[in-house]
């Protein structure tokens, strides 16, 4: 099997890499990345020389580019993660984000569909439910209706109907909406990394507000075993909820990381929060559970000690991302801290 794999150069979609090649040596796994700033080729530099991988530079909104690459390949399949996927950044400039995570969406459908693609599988997030209150227990379910709040859920919504759009006209497609991922190659832009990053340095640790809101959080290996399964037994135009049922407030999570790098919280600096901020995510995982049989295998306490001690050990791959872009990106969102 030959599968096109976008935006693998970015977090999840090179965990993913991994454990396709890792658990299925005889596919071929093609990465089309346009190496945006989130997109690291460094990432991938332990399967570049693999004789069943093929990376190629490449824009999914380029559509001649797209055709010419599915034309060599043949593909059997397509995973999406190609997307622009931070918020603050779509509160500040949101026309990238409709355009590669709507119309590049599209693009690639279209041109999966005219090529014979036999299964094509989008990946979203539960931000395009909107928030859920603090108290009551409620969850997402694949039922709830779409509410997204700012210009990436909006555009990650609209890409979902779209490729629900085609399943209901007979194309093998279907997605999941995931949690907060954490683990290996996050850009230390999201939360996580970035409290590693800047508490390595004895750094202010920024907080949105007072740390109050909740993310259901999930281990980005049990993530991309959950897409495997989808993508191999998933039935067409069904939506596939993911989550780790490791709901987690911001500021405990923080806390966490303070306490594994042995860090005062005296660190933390409480900063205006974000316009539209979701209060608290949940999701109801019982569907992928029940049909598929997936359940997590790793506890939110393993994962953050199995990620903080990755990051301990290859500072070389994120300082070279903190010494450039990001700290302008940081002075501008947080300013001269």
């Amino acid at each position: 099997m030959t599968i096109v794999v976008t935006g693998g150069a970015g977090f999840i979609g090179s965990n993913f890499i991994f454990h396709m090649l890792q658990t299925y040596p005889d596919y071929r796994i093609v990465c089309l990345d346009k190496l945006t700033y989130a997109g690291n080729l460094s990432t991938l530099k332990g399967v570049m020389d693999a004789p069943n991988f093929r990376f190629v530079r490449l824009d999914i909104c380029d559509r001649e580019g797209v055709v010419r690459l599915f034309s060599e390949e043949h593909p059997d399949a397509v995973v999406n993660f190609a997307a622009e996927s931070h918020v603050d950044r779509s509160l500040l400039d949101p026309a990238p984000f409709f355009r590669t995570n709507v119309e590049g969406t599209r693009t690639l459908l279209d041109v999966s569909r005219r090529s014979g693609v036999k299964r094509y599988h989008q990946v979203s997030t539960d931000e395009v439910y909107g928030a859920l209150p603090l108290v009551g227990g409620q969850a997402f379910t694949e039922q709830s209706a779409l509410h997204p709040n700012n210009a990436y859920s909006e555009s990650k919504a609209r890409a979902d109907e779209i490729v629900l759009q085609y399943a209901g006209q007979g194309f093998p497609a279907t997605i999941s909406r995931c949690g907060n991922n954490l683990g290996p190659y996050q850009h230390p832009e999201k939360l996580i990394p970035l409290m590693i990053v800047n508490a390595l340095a004895d750094q202010p640790l920024p907080v949105y507000g007072t740390g109050e809101n909740v993310r259901d959080w999930l281990y980005v290996e049990d993530h991309c075993r959950a897409i495997d399964l989808i993508l191999h037994e998933g039935r067409s135009g069904e939506v596939y909820n993911v989550g780790g049922h490791n709901e987690m407030r911001n500021i405990d999570v923080v806390k966490l990381i303070c306490k594994e790098l042995d860090r005062p919280e005296s660190l933390i600096t409480f900063v205006a929060d974000r316009k539209g901020h979701d209060m608290r995510y949940a999701i109801d995982a019982a569907k992928i559970r029940n049909e598929l049989g997936w359940l997590p295998e790793t506890t939110f306490r393993d994962g953050i000690r199995r990620t903080v001690r990755w990051y301990l050990d290859h500072r070389e791959w994120w300082q070279e991302i903190v010494s450039g872009e990001y700290q302008s990106y940081c002075r501008r969102m947080y300013g001269d801290r």
